[in-house]
């Protein structure tokens, strides 16, 4: 069953309003993994102890000078047919959220897990996700 609307948007928020695209049918992310370059996905989640460390920490991250191509989430427990095609492009991974995933040309290159994010702080968090912005991506394109 879906959360409701009223209940996530605010975690929504924290993504969009840096720009970060939502994607939310299956098709939307097809066509994001399908672009050529780097593509950052977000499975945003409502858990309050992992997400609300995960936002903040990747905010933080897209300040750094080499990002992604895109930058792009899904919601979990909201999006669940976007959520379901995202996790298809992480083959061998389980299901988890929130995390963040890099992809290069639709391949993953770069996968973090619930159990990486919740024990570290969003400066942890920022810090490990610009090392994979550092080795996965080429550009800066995100303003």
């Amino acid at each position: 069953m879906a959360y409701p609307e009223f209940l996530i948007a605010p975690m929504r928020e924290e993504l969009t309003r840096l720009g970060v695209e939502e994607l939310r049918t299956a098709e939307a992310v097809d066509s994001a993994v399908a672009a050529k370059g780097s593509l950052m996905l977000v499975v945003n989640s409502v858990c309050g102890c992992a997400a609300g460390k995960a936002r903040p920490g990747i905010a933080m991250a897209l300040q750094h000078a080499k990002k992604p191509d895109r930058v792009t989430t899904v919601f979990a427990g909201a999006d669940e047919e976007a959520t379901r095609r995202a996790r298809e492009y992480f083959p061998g991974m389980p299901p988890s959220s929130p995390s963040v995933a890099i992809l290069q040309d639709g391949e993953l290159v770069y996968m973090m897990h619930r159990h990486q994010i919740e024990m570290r702080s969003a400066d942890e968090i920022a810090a490990e996700l610009r090392a994979a912005f550092d080795k996965f991506c080429a550009n800066q394109a995100i303003a």
